[in-house]
């Protein structure tokens, strides 16, 4: 699909260049001295024009995106007036001649429902009108019909039915892309909601009792792991975006790891060592403490002596560099490997699979986990963080209660 859209954009691209120099006619020698030929400097102009266009559309086709892009993409084309609708509604009219806005509906009903271009005379009872020829150009994604864009001129022009359509076809483009950014945002909120299915009942039960077994012999300590409990789940459950910040999804480790050193007291050590640069980098939410979680689960199981959990964040240039390692009873690599495939089911709240998937699906397949380990020689996780990647932003820390 990638593939696809890249080549499908290296074709339009041109053509949207050479349809904006026959439509502008933008020969002026005289004020391009030092810029290149006519045709660079209007070639410029295009894929400027365009990537100012491409943004709001980006987040689909809406009255606010329409209307937003309108102008940009009437200046692509170099028309008089032009309008972007959807299958109910003219979204944004851009230039002359918006009182032609009910019979531009009433003529889109053929080419949304065939998906083919037309090109028709306006009637029109203003003398002074200065648009009298109309050019329809279907928006689709994925074979359906999201809605027409509609240039039109003062007269019939075969340059401006071809141009129009290299236009359609460009937005269409966006519009895919628009969708596919929607999949994957519904795909990572459904892989949060299954990582939240997945937080271990037992850790809450183990935490709970935990809690009152202070309550009469200490109660200010089982206050303190209430506490933690509640900023624990709080951050868990949060309605706060897909990403956080590095500073707060240790913040949230240290509450978890609070719960469970209260359960296991001295057979669990735990020693962190973050650079404090790299506090502010944006990650997944949820990405690093279901790989604590599995640290302590397997560092700490089949185990009756003491467990060491280690967790490290460097600074490394563009990246900052996340190691979660434990000294415990390790895995099978073949084991790893099924599961990370999704091919058998891990038992309890690991989430590994999970993590791998969406820090492939955020930052690409060079950022899943690296993973270190075999039966009985603990597990080493790297995570590498890109410190600034398009569309990774926190929503910001969550102030306390």
């Amino acid at each position: 699909m990638s593939g696809f859209l890249a080549g499908l954009l290296v074709a339009v691209l041109p053509l949207l260049a050479a349809g904006f120099w026959l439509g502008r006619r933008t020969a002026r020698p005289s004020s391009l001295a030092g810029l290149g030929t006519p045709v660079e400097h209007a070639t410029f102009e295009t894929l400027h024009t365009a990537s100012l266009a491409a943004p709001p559309l980006r987040a689909g086709l809406t009255e606010e995106t329409a209307r937003k892009s309108a102008r940009k993409l009437r200046s692509l084309l170099g028309t008089d007036a032009l309008c972007l609708a959807d299958r109910d509604r003219v979204l944004v009219w851009d230039g002359v001649g918006a009182h032609h806005r009910t019979e531009i509906m009433e003529r889109l009903a053929g080419p949304l429902d065939t998906g083919r271009g037309e090109a028709f005379p306006l009637t029109c009872d203003t003398p002074d009108c200065a648009v009298r020829w109309a050019v329809v150009a279907p928006l689709t994604v994925d074979d359906r019909v999201h809605g027409a864009l509609v240039a039109c001129a003062p007269h019939e022009s075969a340059v401006l039915v071809r141009a129009a359509g290299e236009v359609a076809r460009w937005v269409s483009v966006q519009l895919e892309l628009a969708d596919l950014d929607q999949s994957r945002t519904r795909l990572i909120e459904a892989e949060i909601r299954a990582l939240r299915a997945q937080i271990s009942p037992h850790f809450i039960f183990n935490s709970l009792a935990v809690i009152a077994s202070f309550v009469r012999t200490d109660p200010e300590r089982a206050r303190e792991l209430l506490l933690e409990f509640a900023d624990f789940t709080r951050y868990s459950f949060r309605r706060h975006g897909d990403f956080t910040t590095l500073a707060d999804e240790l913040h949230a480790i240290d509450h978890y790891l609070a719960l469970v050193r209260a359960r296991f007291g001295d057979r669990l050590s735990v020693t962190l060592q973050i650079a404090p640069e790299v506090l502010p980098v944006a990650l997944p939410f949820l990405c690093l403490q279901p790989l604590v979680e599995n640290a302590v689960k397997h560092g700490l199981e089949g185990k009756s002596d003491r467990c060491h959990i280690q967790i490290t964040a460097q600074d490394a240039g563009a990246e900052a560099l996340v190691v979660i390692e434990d000294d415990g009873a390790g895995m099978d690599p073949g084991l790893l490997r099924r599961i990370l495939a999704r091919e058998v089911s891990p038992t309890g709240g690991i989430g590994l699979s999970n993590v791998d998937d969406r820090l492939r699906q955020v930052y690409g397949d060079d950022y899943g986990l690296v993973i270190e380990t075999a039966v009985g020689a603990g597990m080493k996780i790297t995570v590498r963080l890109p410190k600034y990647q398009p569309g990774v932003h926190s929503a910001g820390r969550l102030a306390p209660k």
